[in-house]
């Protein structure tokens, strides 16, 4: 019987007349007319019959479908995991898009073997995901360690509930890789035999790619913009290929993070990764990687940018609320001008922007924490990784003498948009840091906020979380008040 999605599918692409996308996937130079809209996923396996990548959630919760994304960054060779069923095929133009088919050489490699004899395979259906995202890993230009072999995984789900065998894999990976001491992350691979040796020959094809970005698909109507599209293929991935697409993830001048006086400023197609392997962000926020884990998983990391996070507009979008507590300004460009807003404001209504038709977000600019300045983010939901919050905040507190002058108060889920709350961060000028404010602040943060019942808790399960994580804040930042007085009054 004929797949009825793969025959609806085929037969609307090969209407359709776009531009060419070049891209090398696994060992083969491809070019192809296939509307840049279309999933990734989609393509590799209905028009390049590679079945090894699975369709799972077509949500990113899974990781099945997994690939390896290689690109030149500069000068380099850099690879990173994503979530084919969410990344659009007119994102992979220019780059090394690499499935399970493309990491088999004539045997096994180092990563497969190393799962067979651990019993890391299980049924089997899941497997190749894993396997690519331990790729990525022993492609990383960080330090190898078995902590990060593990963070390599987080976003795949084993549906046999095999994970103990997995991290015995991992651990095999781990101490092959530690042997790297330094070496080039792909040349090491390929003598490792982790990888097969064509991706030798990746840098010099994918130098001839001149121009890695795609552009405006089509001219003729009010584009829609696509970053790296983690949201809009949850919520539209049958209807999106249909659209005309502007694809910004890798436009130049809307990447980069930097510091220009006490301030940072960072392109629109930032994405969550870049922030967690910024210097800026390292030197200025010290426990940054513990805000990041947070944050959904690696795959989707990768590709989620931080303008996508703020027009999305979820009440619960992390980095909505981390830049939120910092008073963020956005700068928005429509092509004919700029006008500048705060991240405070952008909020109307549920899902309701201050964005005209044809604006992006170019930029975010926010001040920096100064020495003795206090941020903390919090998020509380089912699972580690992989989960949406019912109720995240995030606290900036500046002091002198003891006393707050500056203070920014967020939180996600207590309302049809995420919050800045106005009125308590206004009170906390003026005032000292006390285990009796905390009380004060959490009883003012109630009247402030309009949470409703829902999947991921009731209105009350959701004041309350705001209360703990409140008092969470002060806890982690201000360890010499006294926790059981702050926390039971």
């Amino acid at each position: 019987m004929v797949d009825e999605h793969l025959f609806n599918y085929l037969n609307f692409i090969d209407s359709k007349k776009n531009s060419l996308l070049r891209f090398i996937l696994n060992d083969t130079e491809l070019e192809t007319s296939v509307p840049p809209g279309t999933t990734l996923l989609d393509f590799i396996r209905y028009r390049q019959q590679l079945t090894g990548t699975k369709i799972g959630c077509r949500e990113g919760d899974c990781g099945a479908c997994t690939v390896l994304v290689g690109e030149i960054k500069s000068g380099s060779l850099v690879y990173s995991s994503a979530t084919s069923c969410l990344m659009a095929l007119g994102n992979a133009q220019g780059k090394h898009i690499v499935t399970i088919e493309g990491l088999n050489g004539i045997g096994l490699n180092a990563i497969q073997e190393a799962f067979a004899a651990e019993g890391a395979t299980q049924c089997g259906f899941c497997t190749p995901g894993f396997i690519v995202s331990m790729a990525g890993f022993c492609l990383s230009d960080h330090e190898p360690s078995y902590d990060k072999a593990i963070d390599a995984v987080n976003g795949n789900i084993c549906r046999c509930t095999g994970y103990k065998s997995i991290e015995r894999a991992a651990a095999v990976i781990n101490r092959t890789m530690g042997s790297r001491n330094g070496a080039d992350p792909v040349q090491f691979a390929i003598d490792q035999q982790l990888i097969p040796a064509y991706f030798s020959t990746i840098p010099e094809k994918l130098a001839l790619f001149k121009d890695a970005s795609l552009g405006q698909t089509n001219s003729e109507s009010v584009p829609k913009h696509m970053g790296g599209g983690t949201d809009l293929y949850v919520q539209q991935h049958e209807t999106i290929v249909e659209e005309t697409l502007d694809f910004l993830f890798d436009k130049s001048h809307l990447n980069g993070i930097r510091q220009v006086g006490d301030y940072c400023e960072m392109g629109g197609a930032v994405t969550v990764t870049d922030i967690a392997n910024s210097p800026v962000f390292g030197q200025y926020f010290p426990k940054l990687s513990k805000y990041i884990k947070l944050i959904s998983s690696t795959q989707i990391r990768n590709m989620a940018t931080v303008a996508g996070n703020f027009t999305n507009a979820s009440p619960i979008g992390d980095l909505t609320i981390f830049f939120l507590a910092l008073d963020a300004t956005l700068v928005l460009d429509n092509g004919n001008g700029k006008r500048e807003i705060q991240l405070r404001n952008f909020y109307k209504g549920y899902k309701i922007l201050d964005k005209q038709p044809g604006e992006i977000i170019e930029a975010i600019r926010f001040k920096l924490p100064a020495v003795g300045d206090a941020f903390n983010f919090e998020k509380v939901c089912k699972r580690t990784h992989l989960d949406i919050a019912s109720v995240n905040s995030a606290l900036f507190i500046k002091t002198e003498n003891r006393n707050i002058v500056s203070a920014g108060l967020s939180a996600g889920g207590v309302g049809p948009t995420p919050a800045y709350l106005s009125r308590c961060s206004e009170w906390l000028i003026g005032k000292s840091i006390s285990s009796e404010l905390v009380h004060a602040l959490v009883e003012m943060a109630q009247a402030e906020i309009s949470p409703i019942s829902d999947a991921r808790g009731t209105e009350d399960y959701k004041r309350f979380l705001l209360s703990q994580l409140i008092k969470a804040h002060f806890i982690e930042l201000y360890p010499n008040l006294p926790v059981q007085k702050i926390l039971h009054g």
